[in-house]
């Protein structure tokens, strides 16, 4: 993922874990989340809750293998951008992250 949005000049920085990311000392002040809803450990919809719960304006766009209408109802109360199934297709992602960027700023 990451190899793919640095090809089109977006800058990517990845974290092996959402509690990493949570206690990464970086700001984040311009950028989007892209998150799987299904991760060990702190789960998205968990990161995504946590985010909310921080009042963090950055946007989240979320991705999962297993999309049902509660999965989007929660994650769209949660604060996600939208809820994308796999397999995602390039040309929809880079739509929505620019939109999710253009709220960023």
């Amino acid at each position: 993922m990451c190899a793919f949005l640095e090809s089109y000049g977006i800058e990517t920085c990845a974290y092996a874990s959402a509690g990493e990311f949570l206690h990464s000392n970086q700001d984040h002040p311009k950028g989007c989340v892209l998150l799987d809803i299904h991760m060990p450990g702190m789960t998205g919809l968990e990161l995504l809750e946590t985010l909310q719960a921080r009042q963090s304006k950055i946007p989240v766009i979320a991705i999962t293998g297993r999309s049902d209408s509660s999965l989007k109802e929660r994650a769209a109360r949660a604060g996600a951008v939208t809820l994308l199934e796999k397999p995602v297709a390039g040309e929809k992602l880079l739509e929505l992250l620019a939109l999710a960027l253009a709220r960023a700023v």
